[in-house]
C-alpha cells in the first residue's frame, strides 16, 4: 500500500470517527426519543454533557480568575445569618511559612502526587476510615466546585474533577486558591482574614508559630481557635511547624515556592 493510500485510509477512519461522534451528539440533543425511557435517557445525557462542559469552562476560568464565592461560603453565611470575613490575598503576599504549614498539616506530599495521595488513602483504609485522606487538590475541588458532605456521589464528582484541575492549574495556583477559600475559623475564609482576626497582622507578616496555629485549625474551623488555642491545638501546631521546616529542607515545598 502506498503512503498516499495509507494517509487516505487513515483520514477516512478519522472522518468516520468524527462523523460517528457528531451523529451521537445529534441524537442526544436534536433527535426526539421514541419512548419515555429514551426521553429520560436523553435528558440525563444532555444534563451530564452540559454539566461537564460547564466544569471544564470553570476550571479553565479559575486558573487565572479568582473564584468569587463558593457554595460553602454561601451556606455558612446563611447558617450564621451574617456576612463572612474574607480577603483574597495573592500568593506573593502570603508568608511562605504559611504555605508550608498548610501543606505540612493537610498534604505533606502535595508536590509529589497528581491529585490523589495513594499512600494516604491506603493508610485510611488500614485504619478503618477513621480519618480523612483528601489531598489539598481534592479539597480545592470540593470547596470551589462542589459542596461539603461525605456522600459517594460528591466523592465521585470530586474524583472526576481533581485530575482536570491538576492538569490545568499549577501546584502554586492550587495552593493559592486553597489558602483563600478554606474556612480557617467559623465564618472566616482565607488566610488573609484569618491572620487579621487571629493575630492582627497581614498574611505576609505571619510568623512560623502563627502560621502553624492557623494550619492546625483547618480540619475543624468551627471548634478550634488559633487566637485562643487549647493545649492540644498548641501541640498539633508544634508538630506542624516541625513538618513545615522538614518539607522545606527535603524539597517537598519546591513546587509552590519561587
Amino acid at each position: 500500500m502506498t503512503r498516499s493510500a495509507r494517509k487516505s485510509k487513515s483520514g477516512t477512519r478519522s472522518g468516520k470517527a468524527a462523523g460517528g461522534l457528531a451523529a451521537r451528539l445529534k441524537a442526544v440533543f436534536l433527535d426526539r426519543p421514541a419512548s419515555l425511557v429514551g426521553w429520560i435517557r436523553a435528558v440525563f445525557l444532555r444534563g451530564a454533557l452540559i454539566l461537564g462542559a460547564l466544569v471544564v469552562v470553570l476550571v479553565l476560568l479559575f486558573s487565572v480568575v479568582n473564584p468569587p464565592v463558593t457554595f460553602t461560603m454561601m451556606s455558612e453565611s446563611w447558617r450564621l445569618d451574617r456576612s463572612l470575613h474574607r480577603d483574597w490575598v495573592p500568593m506573593e503576599r502570603i508568608a511562605p511559612v504559611m504555605a508550608r504549614s498548610a501543606v505540612a498539616a493537610e498534604d505533606a506530599n502535595f508536590c509529589l502526587h497528581w491529585g490523589f495521595d495513594v499512600a494516604a488513602i491506603r493508610a485510611v483504609i488500614a485504619e478503618g476510615g477513621t480519618r480523612g485522606g483528601s489531598t489539598i487538590s481534592q479539597q480545592v475541588v470540593k470547596n470551589v466546585f462542589l459542596w461539603q458532605g461525605r456522600s459517594w456521589f460528591r466523592k465521585a464528582l470530586e474524583a472526576a474533577i481533581t485530575p482536570l484541575v491538576e492538569l490545568v492549574w499549577s501546584k502554586r495556583r492550587i495552593l493559592e486558591v486553597y489558602l483563600n477559600v478554606a474556612e480557617m475559623s467559623e465564618g472566616v475564609f482565607g488566610v488573609g482574614a484569618a491572620a487579621q482576626q487571629s493575630f492582627g497582622v497581614t498574611a505576609d507578616k505571619l510568623s512560623a508559630r502563627q502560621a502553624a496555629l492557623i494550619a492546625a485549625v483547618l480540619p475543624s474551623p468551627r471548634t478550634r481557635s488559633a487566637a485562643k488555642p487549647s493545649a492540644a491545638l498548641r501541640k498539633r501546631a508544634a508538630g506542624i511547624a516541625d513538618g513545615a521546616a522538614t518539607i522545606r529542607a527535603d524539597g517537598r515545598a519546591a513546587c509552590f515556592e519561587d
